[in-house]
């Protein structure tokens, strides 16, 4: 009977589903190229987080609007930053902003759609989709916005108005999913031996939307670098650093003496992470759908 109730709890996925989502990854051609191109950005952070580069990004190495050289690689802006040196530094970030949003919105989302699918018809996922239904039906970029300038002060005011939108759309396909696993034979057993729902859920139900999950975490990702960059070059995101945001704010200035070379470098970096991204996001929902796994 034992062994008969530890099948039943037992993940349902097939053990085969994961290795066969590798091996369709490794074979797909672009998202490999855009996994590639996103690791050698991570480089690029991971130098700065640990200070072996970009240190110099704040002081002022050159001349004003010093054009491109040996010593700086973009040139520099109008009071003689690298803009080289910026770029980079603007790289950890974007990271910085892209992982904090994707993990956190990715595990709100995951969790409160758990609940509303698992309590599905009760005043918990009537209250989870009224709050989904407000949030959605507000303009993305004016509700982030407003959050944000509600929150000016505080350093965290840009993630948690990013964090306070993202987790919709997690947390309606967590809750569909969970809505059919509901009914398997596993959650079945679980309750007929009084496991509570909350370990149920947590234990059992959540980590059989890890597909899900992982997926919405690289959209999460690009997202929040847009919306990072949008809401710095309005003034309401990163204050005290440095990002591609700020870079092109800052080249607003510059245009009518003939220099783009904020721009460029700015638009280029934030082009090359975002396209790369997307090419390694979408390689990986094919490679994790059930439906194309298991054909």
């Amino acid at each position: 009977m034992n062994a008969v109730i530890a099948d039943a709890l037992a993940d349902p996925t097939p053990r085969s589903l994961w290795s066969a989502a590798v091996r369709k990854l490794a074979r797909d051609r672009a998202g490999l190229i855009g996994l590639a191109v996103v690791l050698a950005y991570l480089v690029a952070a991971l130098g700065v987080w640990l200070g072996l580069w970009a240190t110099e990004w704040a002081e002022i190495t050159g001349s004003k609007w010093a054009p491109v050289s040996a010593e700086h690689w973009f040139g520099t802006n109008i009071i003689g930053q690298d803009i080289f040196q910026r770029g980079i530094y603007s790289t950890a970030t974007a990271f910085e902003v892209g992982l904090v949003v994707a993990v956190l919105a990715a595990a709100l989302g995951g969790v409160l759609g758990a609940l509303a699918g698992f309590f599905v018809g009760s005043w918990i996922d009537e209250l989870i989709l009224w709050a989904m239904g407000v949030l959605d039906a507000m303009p993305f970029y004016l509700l982030v916005a407003a959050v944000a300038f509600a929150l000016a002060d505080n350093p965290w005011s840009m993630h948690v108005a990013m964090i306070a939108t993202f987790w919709t759309t997690t947390s309606r396909l967590v809750r569909g999913e969970v809505i059919k696993l509901r009914g398997m034979e596993f959650v079945e057993a679980a309750r007929a031996i009084g496991v509570p729902p909350t370990v149920t859920i947590f234990r059992h139900i959540l980590p059989n939307t890890t597909h899900i999950l992982l997926v919405q975490m690289t959209l999460a990702f690009v997202d929040a670098i847009k919306a990072e960059v949008i809401l710095s070059f309005l003034g309401l995101g990163v204050k005290g650093g440095m990002s591609w945001g700020l870079m092109i704010s800052e080249s607003t200035l510059e245009f009518l003496g003939g220099h783009f070379n904020n721009l460029i470098a700015a638009s280029c970096l934030m082009f090359g992470l975002v396209y790369a991204f997307n090419m390694f996001a979408d390689a990986l929902q094919d490679a994790l759908d059930p439906k194309q796994v298991s054909a």
